[in-house]
């Protein structure tokens, strides 16, 4: 027990800090209510009367604004945004998030155990509760090769990690439900240990919903329509409202809830993913409390979901709420309208002060030099691969979607239309261990005129992923990840015309977020103007092209793959 805090909560010693003239957002009892909260080492201290505490070191008038506890993310990928586990969360303290519950299922992907304790020390040496989930379906399918296989003996090796709560988003719900061992045992661990289990199960309902909550599964982030969200809560399990720069589900699922009147005690909130340039424009956990009361629920229910809601569903213990011996994570408000945070606080120190002077950790050699496919050259890219007598698969990008719909052409007729620019060749080559897989198919709705696109984000294993019409610029292209360990690349007639350096396991960049910001919209511009389309992003739709689990078609290092009949194509 520690006596300083019962003395400074008692008005005997001064305090570290002292906020004065204060509205408390208490989540405990959903009310707001006047008064000064004073902090001791790392915790709250008290919450008293206006004028009650005499003395502090620090002193802070609020001038009525509305102190809160600090925001919780309930899921997020830190990769996803490309900045360094500090720069995110830097990005993520300016608008008053204290938690984040991190599933490191990217870099997982590419370097295994050694990328997710990168993670762990990166975030956990920055002034936020930086927490994982580890990831559970490395590599996301069989039918590609990632850089890692991490089953369930590597977790036991990272189970007890500090920071380490958990096992990430269960993607294999067929594994689930037709008791697949090495599924069950990655369970089992965390049932053991009484771990929380997060859940990956879109449009799942019925007997086999039944089934896999029963399984252990303790959260979903995938609702997306309130019948959804409803039917999983009613199974027990906490609904995650997800509002990424993608996934927007939080609308439908709240004007559900708030219709029917139902109580949000087992939902949070979550991005899952979302860009580094839309955190800084509008947060991330505030946008979707600001979301929450413009569609009319209570602003300080919408705060509960925020904070201490998330921290029950992960069992963080004195944490996400004003209370005496409760952790100093406090964010103030200036309204419960506009949400601008003046003041973040982590252990009850100014978090945003702390986080400017923080030094990024240098990533391990390995870790900066992920980039390592077999030798390639123009002519494995080359037209003629494509025989004129044979019919081949093609993927039809559609605008505003992940999905894609299925075509087909005569291989006669490939080399018009690569030069008419309706058709374009795509390639994924495996980029971890030089095996010399490479995927070769053809592509339509791209758009991309006279050049290449290049990128080693490429969902789920991470290879790096190229689309041309011609050998020669996407043979550049590819070439220039390689120099560069990482990234996107943009090549016109030959040239490379612009780049982002993604070193850290071709993922992420070290750059500063403002920097790198300007990069991703430099190069997306580049990309629209030699002819990508509105509604296709020139890299993040690409990236997942090597997906097989999205409907219809995908192509991997493995060759093309069709999603409807879970198999490759033929030829």
């Amino acid at each position: 027990m520690n006596k300083h805090v019962r003395a400074v909560a008692l008005g005997k010693e001064p305090g570290d800090v002292l906020l004065r003239n204060g509205k408390i957002v208490d989540v405990l009892t959903e009310s707001v209510y006047g008064g000064e909260v004073v902090l001791a080492d790392g915790v709250i201290a008290g919450i008293a009367p206006y004028g009650t505490y005499s003395a502090a070191k620090k002193e802070i008038d609020v001038a009525g604004a509305f102190i809160a506890p600090g925001l919780i993310n309930a899921h997020c990928h830190v990769e996803s945004s490309m900045a360094a586990p500090e720069h995110y969360c830097a990005e993520e303290l300016a608008w008053g998030v204290t938690t984040l519950i991190t599933d490191p299922h990217e870099i997982a992907n590419v370097a295994g155990a050694e990328g997710i304790r990168y993670m762990l020390q990166a975030g956990g040496h920055m002034p936020i509760n930086y927490y994982v989930q580890l990831p559970s379906c490395v590599p996301a399918t069989p039918f590609e090769h990632a850089g890692c296989i991490m089953d369930a003996a590597a977790m036991v090796e990272l189970m007890d990690e500090p920071g380490v709560l958990g096992v990430g988003e269960m993607m294999n719900v067929p594994g689930v439900l037709n008791d697949a061992p090495d599924v069950l045992a990655k369970l089992e661990l965390a049932l053991q240990k009484k771990r929380v289990i997060d859940g990956h199960a879109p449009m799942l309902g019925g007997t086999a919903l039944q089934a896999y909550a029963a399984s252990g599964i303790d959260t979903d982030h995938e609702s997306i329509s309130w019948a959804e969200a409803r039917e999983k809560l009613r199974a027990g399990m906490a609904v995650l409202v997800r509002q990424g720069s993608a996934s927007k589900n939080l609308q439908v699922v709240l004007q559900g809830a708030l219709a029917e009147g139902v109580d949000v005690q087992n939902m949070a909130f979550c991005t899952d993913d979302k860009h580094l340039a839309d955190i800084r424009k509008e947060g991330s956990i505030r946008h979707c409390v600001k979301m929450a009361v413009a569609l009319g629920m209570n602003p300080v229910r919408a705060l509960r979901m925020a904070s201490i809601n998330a921290a029950k569903i992960y069992g963080l213990h004195r944490l996400g709420a004003i209370a005496p011996g409760w952790q100093a994570d406090i964010v103030v408000f200036d309204n419960l309208e506009a949400l601008r945070p003046l003041h973040v606080f982590h252990k009850g120190e100014d978090a945003v002060a702390k986080a400017a002077k923080v030094v990024p950790l240098v990533p391990a050699p390995a870790l900066q030099g992920s980039v390592r496919p077999a030798p390639f050259t123009e002519a494995d890219f080359a037209v003629e691969k494509f025989a004129a007598e044979k019919e081949y698969p093609v993927i039809r990008m559609l605008p505003g979607e992940i999905l894609t719909a299925k075509e087909s052409i005569g291989g006669a007729d490939v080399p018009a239309a690569l030069a008419a620019g309706s058709l374009h060749m795509i390639a994924v080559l495996e980029r971890h261990h030089g095996t010399g897989y490479m995927g070769l198919g053809l592509i339509a709705g791209y758009g991309l005129r006279n050049g290449a696109v290049a990128t080693t984000v490429a969902h789920d294993s991470h290879n790096l992923i190229v689309i041309g019409s011609t050998p020669k610029d996407m043979a550049v292209a590819a070439h220039q990840l390689v120099h560069l360990q990482g990234g996107y690349t943009l090549v016109e007639a030959g040239q490379v015309k612009g780049s982002v350096p993604l070193a850290i396991c071709g993922l992420m960049s070290s750059a500063p977020a403002e920097q790198l910001i300007v990069s991703l919209e430099e190069i997306r511009t580049l990309a629209h103007a030699q002819g990508v389309p509105k509604g296709i992003d020139p890299f993040i739709s690409l990236s997942f092209m090597a997906l097989p689990v999205i409907p219809h078609l995908r192509i991997t290092d493995m060759g093309m793959f069709d999603v409807d009949k879970f198999a490759f194509c033929e030829g």
